[in-house]
């Protein structure tokens, strides 16, 4: 992404690229179950190969559907994160699967495929703890490169360790829940729809998807009660949320870093405490002013955000796991108390954009988060260009997909900052 129409280079390292610039700001979809998930990382390496050999729209539509399909699948059935496996590892595998339905092979070779993208994307958690590194945006990228190579080398022949899930030594016995575990992957069955896309949740927000009711709930707050911005008139705020909230993006992951003003952005975009104090004063929320180090340091912000902490609630929890989609939630419940004694406390279930929100998005709230981040780096005709062809997809020719992509305004890629590696 960014570079001339006409400027190709390999698949493996298109897909490696664009999945980086995909992820890097934590603002595209999420599926959230008995795993973690950004089904959306499945596009750069679905869309790069089929740039590669020259597919047509409708042909990424059908690839798309299938990696979507099972990484969803993978995650409605199998946690990683229960054995510190990080969530990429049911992507690797919904990459190659989407590929191979892209190129059309034979069952086999995307088995083979699906097992060698398995077998190389399967890494710790430790990319999400503690001080969260660049790496959280490249392990996706990652994986969807090693989904390339494992269908090629799929397609030439080679075959890879099998079973690897149900294998005596495979992931199931030695990194999941052993030789005697069993899991049920809601997989269509042949002929049936691949509708597991339609279930991805939309970002109105750059952060951790498990941070955008609560975002929604406190930029409310703050906008509402004014008061509510000042520290000295707080004692404590708590947030009562699911297990998953808690542990991974609130006080239980038991990370110092997440209440840190010197820490990075991939750490702050997992900190539901600094997450919610910033749209508490500001009433807003921004893929970039909301991260800069200066406004992380604000003293008043600081003093704010270590009053506030989470709380695991069963409810919440089995909300989060519900399968009733007029049930399902990410929110929970605040509960603030006020230096003087008195108590404020509200809740929210879902994100403002999420189809059961107070705004739900729909396809003109798209098209203006694309141009939000577009307008800084893209020509408006550049911006016009793509938007018709992405809004064409299914129709698309050949040629088409081949320009299915951006082209940054002169000057903005030289500006960028490219440090000198062995290459």
């Amino acid at each position: 992404f960014g570079c001339a129409n006409e400027r190709r280079t390999s698949p493996e390292w298109a897909a490696w690229a664009n999945g980086v610039a995909v992820r890097e700001l934590d603002y595209h979809d999420t599926f959230l179950a008995a795993e973690y998930s950004h089904p959306g990382d499945n596009i750069p390496p679905i869309l790069a190969v089929a740039q590669h050999v020259g597919a047509d729209g409708a042909a990424v539509v059908r690839g798309l559907a299938t990696g979507y399909e099972i990484q969803m699948d993978l995650v409605r059935a199998i946690s990683l994160h229960k054995h510190k496996i990080d969530h990429v590892a049911h992507l690797g595998p919904s990459a190659a699967a989407g590929i191979g339905t892209l190129l059309g092979l034979s069952v086999e070779t995307i088995y083979q495929a699906v097992g060698q993208a398995l077998h190389t994307t399967t890494a710790t958690r430790q990319s999400r703890k503690g001080e969260i590194s660049t790496w959280k945006a490249h392990a996706p990228a990652f994986a969807g490169k090693m989904a390339v190579e494992a269908v090629d080398r799929a397609m030439r022949g080679e075959t890879s360790p099998s079973p690897i899930y149900e294998g005596e030594d495979g992931v199931i016995a030695w990194l999941l829940d052993g030789k005697d575990a069993a899991y049920e992957v809601p997989l269509p069955a042949p002929g049936e729809s691949k509708r597991a896309i339609l279930d991805s949740y939309t970002k109105e927000h750059s952060a951790e998807y498990q941070a955008q009711a609560w975002i929604d709930l406190a930029r409310k707050l703050g906008t509402e009660r004014p008061e509510l911005r000042d520290p000295a008139n707080i004692a404590s705020i708590v947030l009562h949320t699911s297990h998953h909230t808690h542990y991974v993006i609130g006080s239980g992951a038991n990370d110092p870093q997440k209440y840190d003003p010197q820490a990075s952005r991939e750490t702050l975009d997992h900190s539901i405490p600094y997450i919610f104090a910033v749209a508490l004063q500001d009433g807003a929320w921004h893929h970039v002013d909301s991260y800069l180090p200066e406004r992380a340091a604000r003293p008043d912000t600081v003093e704010l955000w270590r009053k506030i902490t989470t709380a695991e609630d069963a409810e919440w929890t089995r909300r989060y796991h519900s399968e009733d989609p007029d049930e399902k939630a990410f929110g929970g419940r605040v509960e603030i108390v006020m230096a003087d004694g008195s108590t404020v406390v509200d809740e929210i279930a879902v994100a403002d954009a999420h189809p059961l929100g107070a705004r739900p998005f729909a396809r003109e709230d798209y098209v203006r988060k694309f141009r939000l981040l577009a307008e800084p780096v893209l020509a408006p005709e550049e911006i016009e260009r793509f938007l018709d062809l992405a809004q064409r997809l299914p129709e698309l020719s050949a040629d088409e997909v081949g320009q299915l992509n951006i082209v940054a305004r002169i000057g903005v890629l030289a500006s960028a900052p490219a440090p000198k590696g062995l290459f």
